[in-house]
């Protein structure tokens, strides 16, 4: 199986079931979504932001085909002013390289510095697929398993209204 080593012995340890599949690396949600047909599951975006003095970064995750406003969402989260996070801070904080941004990288911030907002409407699926911190696979789990691996991580998460 591609992806961090460490990640699929954290699932394991938490005895977190999951279905692997592989395809090309996919950088981008329209990349992606061609590989996605056959999974029973919620997709979803995810992207890694920083507040304007950078010394906050989020992870926000919302269904794939979500449209966000970015000045929106500072209006809604009420962090001041949210800029991408270079790939420099996605690799320090996640220890990601671009393209492979996943919740699942929260196993490489040692210091819980990331925060997650997450969409309120990914509530609605059994199951979520992400890649398992390298763009060439993607992980389908139960969205329980999933709560029980970001409460493993220790990071701190929120479900809210991200967009309309």
């Amino acid at each position: 199986m591609q992806g961090q080593k460490e990640l699929y012995e954290v699932l394991n340890e938490l005895s977190v079931p999951f279905e692997y599949y592989e395809h090309p690396p996919v950088a981008t949600i329209e990349d992606a979504i061609t590989h996605w047909k056959d999974y029973n599951s919620g997709r979803c975006k995810n992207i890694f932001f920083r507040n304007h003095k950078g010394d906050r970064h989020y992870l926000v995750i919302l269904e794939h085909l979500a449209k966000l406003n970015i000045k929106d969402l500072e209006q809604r989260l009420k962090q001041g002013k949210l800029t991408f996070a270079s790939d420099q801070r996605l690799m320090k904080y996640l220890g990601l390289q671009p393209g492979s941004v996943s919740p699942f990288g929260l196993i490489n911030d040692r210091e819980k510095h990331v925060h997650l907002f997450l969409d309120e409407k990914l509530l609605g699926f059994e199951r979520l697929a992400f890649h398992p911190n390298i763009n060439t696979a993607t992980l389908v789990i139960s969205k329980p398993d999933f709560i029980t691996f970001l409460m493993y991580c220790g990071n701190t998460f929120e479900f809210l209204q991200l967009y309309d």
